[in-house]
């Protein structure tokens, strides 16, 4: 794992978590601001997929 790619889980305010994601990876991905996407359990883990209507 490169060690730019280590991300820390950080609290919000009203409850909830957040993940800053790599900008390098958005722009791979395509990803835009304010997409929607999908985020499932996958073991120890999660995945998070763009979401498709």
């Amino acid at each position: 794992m490169k060690e730019k790619n280590i991300r820390k889980i950080v609290k919000n305010g009203r409850g909830s978590y957040y993940i800053n994601i790599p900008i390098d990876l958005l722009r791979e991905l395509r990803w835009k601001e304010r997409q929607k996407l999908v985020i499932k359990k996958r073991g120890k883990g999660i995945e998070i997929v763009d979401w498709k209507k």
